[in-house]
């Protein structure tokens, strides 16, 4: 039978497309413990409004304990996310999303209550500037598509309220230092330094988390001592944020360079 000529247009028309490859079958254990590591992130949310409610009973031990619980599950949920394939088990759910809603919660909006409340804030209108500068800005980060970079940095001051609040209260800044700790931290969050991610940088990786458990040692001795901590723990303490800002000042550094390197050397090939 003589075959019919069809433009190709309509060949591709007519042509049956393949059909799709079958998703991956999944143990329904490891989908089940994903859908827990989801609970687990979500879990933070609840933390915060206890640490809201502790605030405004003057509870500031409690809310800076509750605060240690939020700071260990952000530094696990992602690792146990990974270890659990939760992208591919679970792939309508976005986790990102979730953990993003969470330290919001727990990193700047209850940090900044327990800044009013506990007085570090002038009750006017500049501690209501104040208290409206972090929220806004980190409105701006959380919403930036690279404020954590591909090779896994924090792209500006990674909204740390809730550090910068347990430093004001163990230290027992002035409600002027406040404002000025908070001013500075506010526009480094649109200042492109590049900040650890501590459980995913690769430099010094080892080192910085056996710091940071030191770290977090430190904060539980710190808030048991409240309100008289001893100035030991605080240095060993203040020592850890050193080493932070250190090797995130000399790894920006170290980056630019390099990009400008390249840049050099392309041009020079251009030429």
């Amino acid at each position: 039978m003589e075959r019919v000529w069809q433009p190709l247009r309509v060949q591709e028309k007519t042509a049956q497309p393949a059909p799709a490859a079958a998703p991956p079958a999944f143990p329904r254990g490891l989908r089940l413990a994903g859908a827990l590591v989801h609970l687990y992130t979500a879990s933070g949310s609840v933390l915060g409004l206890l640490i809201v409610l502790a605030a405004f009973e003057g509870e500031v031990k409690a809310a800076l304990w509750l605060g240690l619980a939020t700071l260990f599950i952000d530094g696990t949920d992602g690792m146990l996310a990974r270890r659990m394939r939760v992208k591919e088990t679970i792939p309508w759910f976005d986790g990102a999303r979730l953990d993003d809603i969470v330290d919001y919660l727990t990193y700047v909006f209850a940090p900044i209550v327990l800044l009013w409340t506990t007085g570090y804030l002038p009750h006017d209108a500049v501690g209501w500037v104040l208290a409206a500068l972090p929220l806004l800005a980190s409105c701006y980060q959380f919403c930036r598509v690279d404020a954590k970079t591909s090779d896994h940095f924090f792209l500006g001051f990674p909204s740390y309220w809730n550090i910068v609040a347990f430093y004001v209260i163990v230290l027992d800044v002035s409600e002027l230092g406040t404002g000025v700790m908070i001013a500075v931290f506010t526009v480094l969050v649109f200042v492109p330094i590049r900040y650890l991610y501590p459980s995913r940088t690769r430099a010094l990786q080892g080192l910085t988390l056996a710091l940071t458990l030191v770290w977090l040692i430190a904060y539980a001795v710190l808030v048991v001592q409240l309100p008289e901590p001893h100035p030991l723990v605080i240095a060993a303490s203040l020592a850890y944020i050193v080493y932070y800002w250190g090797l995130s000042f000399w790894m920006t550094a170290r980056g630019a360079q390099a990009r400008r390197t390249a840049r050099s050397v392309e041009s020079s090939q251009g030429d």
